[in-house]
């Protein structure tokens, strides 16, 4: 396995926005669909169309659902943001002929995601699951390992041992290899780094 494919998921950065239990009561959030790469700069450019035409009674708010991730690379520990949804915002808005154009005529807004041409808005239990997920509090290791692949160990002292992976436990970052010692299997716990794939 390259090391670059081994990243831990942290708490998501406290500057995100926390869906607001003051909005209108007719509000519903919907998915809106933006150029790749450009999620963040559309959404500045929607709550900046808001402001300045006067909609900010039917358009609430406009959330990116990120997470901050560290990635490992080449043994080095690295801070990102990730996005959720690449490509996705999520609007909370009382949807209506007005409010659906200046959303569909903001810069980087490619649609908004529902059946032919009606948008079609997500529950607020989808929402919440979705933010709930961006806080999560036990950091998790995004690896691509499963169980019965075989691996080489890289490092410690199995080095160089080919084996098999029995178990992967994400929270922990470690897999339960099984390799071969004096014609015997013996399951062997490591790390994440300490593996790659064959």
């Amino acid at each position: 396995m390259d090391q670059t494919d081994t990243a831990v998921t942290t708490t998501t950065d406290t500057s995100q926005e926390v869906v607001s239990k003051e909005t209108h009561p007719d509000a519903k959030w919907y998915v809106v669909h933006t150029q790749a790469g450009y999620e963040q700069r559309t959404k500045i450019a929607l709550e900046e169309r808001v402001k300045t035409l006067g909609y900010a009674h039917q358009i609430f708010e406009t959330i990116v659902p990120m997470r901050n991730v560290i990635t490992i690379k080449q043994g080095k520990k690295k801070q990102i943001k990730e996005k959720l949804f690449p490509g996705y915002l999520l609007v909370s808005m009382i949807l209506n002929d007005d409010s659906r154009l200046v959303v569909r005529t903001t810069e980087g807004v490619t649609g908004f995601v529902g059946a032919g041409n009606k948008p079609t808005p997500i529950s607020e239990k989808e929402v919440a699951a979705i933010l709930k997920f961006t806080t999560q509090q036990t950091p998790k290791f995004k690896t691509k390992f499963s169980v019965s692949e075989a691996v080489k160990i890289v490092d410690g002292p199995f080095s160089d041992f080919l084996g098999t992976i029995q178990k992967v436990d994400s929270e922990q970052g470690k897999v339960k290899v099984l390799i071969s010692i004096f014609g015997r299997e013996t399951p062997v716990e490591l790390d994440f780094l300490q593996v790659e794939k064959i």
